[in-house]
């Protein structure tokens, strides 16, 4: 028997005998010593059905008005509004929240017009997390584009896993998990920003990791703030509608 063989077998005992000891201990137990009942989570109301805003939600948009958003300069907002959902005024520019958010559940329901072009120049608006992380909005029904700029992909970072795309006309749903980053002292990254995403109920991202903002051109790169920030929709000058937006702030 060699001297490795000797030591392995040695090495397998031990953890035997540490696991048949914990074992034992385990048995000796009663059921109540691994109970927890500090804290209670908050009893909230779910929703009626799906996409219905539960009870410790924030609205930010019922189809009744703008009230809680704005455009980047302040003024009030210059898109449509009619049957119950906002569209965009193409050459009004993007909107955002007045109110800043950082980690948040959002949930954001919208619908491509009717098809006109072909590729990036067909339905596309976007959706921004804390006004600098997109989920890309675009008809992507029969519509062929790059796979990081498609509906459901989180801008030139991931691809979403599958297609989830209705015809356009039809409204669509995002439900999203964002965790906000955290910066060190230096301004260096502690923690980069995440984001969980369902497309018509289906997971495209789980837990993605962000490199940074969202850019057009380049690589992103964070840059160190503090804070929350507005969620944004983007005009890209076309008619693309949104309804029932929500969030629920999260602790991180």
């Amino acid at each position: 028997m060699t001297q490795l063989t000797t030591f392995t077998i040695a090495l397998s005992l031990i953890f035997l005998s540490f696991a048949a000891n914990s074992m034992a201990q385990d048995g000796d137990m009663e059921p109540e010593e691994t109970e927890v009942w500090e804290p209670v989570p908050e009893k909230i109301t779910p929703g009626s059905s799906y996409g219905d805003p539960p009870s410790d939600a924030i609205v930010l948009f019922d189809g009744s008005g703008f009230s809680n958003w704005e455009h980047p300069d302040g003024s009030d907002v210059k898109w449509k509004l009619e049957d119950g959902a906002m569209t965009v005024n193409p050459g009004t520019g993007g909107i955002q929240t007045k109110q800043d958010f950082g980690s948040v559940q959002l949930h954001i329901e919208w619908r491509a017009p009717e098809p006109s072009g072909e590729g990036q120049d067909r339905g596309n608006s976007g959706v921004f997390l804390q006004d600098r992380y997109e989920v890309q909005v675009l008809d992507s029904y029969n519509n062929k584009t790059y796979s990081n700029g498609m509906a459901g992909s989180i801008y030139k970072q991931h691809i979403p896993a599958v297609n989830a795309a209705k015809a356009p006309g039809e409204w669509q749903t995002y439900d999203i998990m964002f965790e906000a980053p955290e910066f060190n002292d230096d301004g260096s990254v502690a923690k980069p920003a995440y984001l969980t995403v369902f497309w018509n109920g289906i997971m495209v991202h789980n837990k993605a990791e962000l490199k940074g903002p969202t850019v057009y051109i380049g690589h992103p790169e964070y840059e160190a703030y503090e804070g929350g920030a507005p969620l944004a929709l983007q005009d890209h000058s076309h008619t693309v509608s949104f309804r029932n937006i929500w969030v629920r702030e999260l602790d991180q």
